[in-house]
């Protein structure tokens, strides 16, 4: 048995990494520390602690922990290890999206010009990154009308140009009525927009289109006007601060009373190319500075292109460390700077307005919903935390139920759960469905601080007034069991109030059916929360029966020998394919497996012909 005083006394005071441990042998939370015996102690004393690490502490059964040679190493491994394993109590981003960029493939005979979310090491040109592909392909088709460079994804030679030569969005270097010079100079002057050159090529544009007018070239020196005004238009639309610094990064924090937006400006060349938003919960009591440090560190650990300058509002405690690791990373200096005056300081702030709009906006969001939610259900206090089952099961085999968890108006995929029916046999969705809440509630009743959390503020069910009912006896008879249990017990714990979603024909969400088996008005906006979560709690259900019933599937004739076990179930069917073709080879071909002499194979052989 793991005796966690015991153990605190055998950590060494190097620096490394320690992972906790619920008692599902779950992975809780992954840290880094310079001293592993000082930093980990540290969670076991009575010191002041915020919510979140006093719920992580009282669920820690057993940690381990790796050494490391240094505190970069350790930082490495923490960030590999938080990605990997996604520790409920870690600050997550769980989007993990990557970033469009503009890329300008500058080694190609004829470069093209466009979107793409991978990087590679091939002597291209990137740009960005853009906050969305929108914005991206925007500018990717502003730049390709403007400048009339080819609009083909694949160039080769052709016989008659395509239709954008017509309409003049094109020089149709596949002809060859443009020389490689002139279109480079086309793709040169593309670049100098993109990286914000301007001042240079606006100059030499003017004296161009002034050259063509005196030369009577008027239809020249209208295109190279549209040109001038394009860039003008790019220029103006991304200008956000007089900065001279290349690609910066300016981040800023907000926070609510339940979450914490995080906004990142991309600002290249003084110009703001994107912008993005992240959206963390339970962070609220943690210092900006600690969510800043674990942010940074899982945003930009490991990706392909680095800024130079990440701008924050306070200095974070890993500040060095990280900054080494990027500057390795990038194979150039990256710096994590804290502006206190100036225009560098005036972006910081502007991004932390941003955030805390974009907070203000979700949180709008959020109250009409729950409002909303409130009225239509006639609720005596907002739903803060809604609750939704469904069952899943192929003629009474493999039956198992999802839950899923809509908190504060937002589906919340990572308190989902999955059950296994225990008592039912044979297909009854209304009984399965009562033995899932009596289970699922009592987990919240016997320990309101576990993996469940408290009870929910209302319960949904998919489907309608049968399960509505089998609901409603779950919680009767809940109510039973602990007033008997102890005399004292609140009954009123359990006035959980209890709808159905009810669907058409087509299995689409239809509507919301109160006990009375009344079907509910709701808005557009109400119906389609109420669809998705309707769906995320099917796809928990059906997921989770899929995964049974594929693994009953794979099930073979040789899991019932006495005799085989995992490891020489996997090797037949690495060499012979199939249960039929390991039951046709002969003896000797049996007994060439690892472990299996003739007296086992002539009992494979025996049990696979019966």
């Amino acid at each position: 048995m793991f005796n966690i005083e015991e153990e605190l006394k055998k950590l060494p005071s190097r620096p490394g990494v320690y992972i906790m441990h619920d008692k599902d042998d779950k992975i809780i939370y992954v840290g880094k520390a310079i001293s592993l015996k000082n930093r980990v102690r540290q969670y076991f004393r009575k010191t002041n602690k915020t919510k979140r690490i006093e719920n992580m502490v009282s669920l820690i059964d057993h940690f381990e922990y790796i050494v490391t040679d240094n505190e970069a190493e350790a930082l490495i491994l923490e960030c590999n290890l938080i990605k990997k394993n996604m520790p409920k109590f870690n600050v997550l981003l769980k989007d993990g999206k990557t970033y469009p960029y503009i890329k300008v493939n500058v080694k190609a005979e004829y470069p093209d010009v466009y979107m793409t979310r991978r990087i590679l090491n091939d002597e291209a040109k990137y740009f960005g990154p853009y906050a969305n592909s929108g914005s991206a392909k925007e500018m990717v088709d502003f730049i390709k009308s403007k400048f009339k460079i080819r609009q083909c994804k694949s160039f080769k030679y052709k016989d008659r140009p395509c239709l954008n030569y017509h309409i003049k969005k094109c020089m149709a270097p596949c002809m060859g009525y443009v020389s490689k010079e002139e279109y480079m100079k086309q793709i040169n002057e593309i670049i100098d927009v993109l990286e914000g050159k301007t001042d240079k090529l606006m100059k030499q544009l003017n004296d161009e289109m002034e050259e063509a007018s005196k030369n009577l070239q008027f239809e020249k020196a209208a295109n190279i006007r549209d040109k001038i005004l394009a860039i003008d238009r790019i220029s103006a639309k991304q200008k956000v601060s007089n900065i001279s610094e290349n690609d910066i990064d300016v981040i800023g924090l907000a926070k609510s009373d339940i979450r914490v937006c995080i906004e990142i400006f991309f600002v290249r060349k003084s110009k703001m190319i994107g912008r993005e938003h992240f959206f963390l919960d339970d962070l609220v009591d943690e210092e900006p500075k600690e969510i800043l440090s674990s942010f940074i560190k899982q945003y930009y650990m490991g990706r392909p292109i680095l800024p130079n300058k990440i701008m924050i509002r306070e200095e974070i405690e890993d500040k060095q460390i990280i900054e080494e690791l990027l500057t390795k990373e990038a194979g150039r200096k990256v710096e994590i700077k804290s502006p206190q005056k100036g225009e560098k300081l005036r972006l910081v702030e502007m991004a932390e307005n941003n955030a805390k709009i974009t907070l203000e906006n979700k949180e709008k969001d959020r109250n009409t919903i729950l409002t909303e939610l409130k009225e239509v259900l006639k609720l005596d206090k907002l739903p803060r935390k809604i609750e939704c089952y469904d069952i899943s099961n192929l003629s009474g085999t493999n039956m198992v139920a999802g839950m899923s968890v809509l908190q504060d108006g937002i589906i919340k995929k990572n308190l989902a759960k999955r059950f296994k029916i225990k008592t039912v046999f044979g297909q009854d969705d209304p009984r399965c469905m009562k033995e899932v809440i009596k289970r699922r509630l009592v987990h919240s009743l016997d320990d309101p601080n576990g993996g469940f959390g408290r009870l929910p503020d209302v319960i949904f069910v998919d489907g309608g007034i049968t399960q509505i009912r089998a609901a409603v006896e779950a919680l009767y008879e809940l109510k039973k069991e602990y007033k008997e249990k102890n005399e004292e017990f609140d009954c009123k714990l359990l006035d959980i109030p209890i709808f159905g979603m009810v669907k058409n024909d087509k299995h689409q969400t239809r509507a919301l059916m109160n006990r009375d088996r009344e079907e509910l008005k709701i808005s557009d906006n109400l119906f389609n929360l109420i669809t998705m979560f309707q769906d995320s709690v099917h796809d928990t259900a059906i997921g989770y029966h899929k995964k049974l019933r594929e693994k009953e599937l794979t099930k073979s004739k040789l899991d019932e020998i006495q005799g085989i076990g995992e490891v020489k179930r996997t090797e037949l069917l690495k060499k012979f394919g199939s249960s039929k073709k390991i039951a046709e080879a002969s003896i000797s071909e049996l007994t060439q497996i690892k472990g299996i002499n003739e007296k086992l194979a002539q009992k494979i052989k025996d049990e696979l012909n019966k």
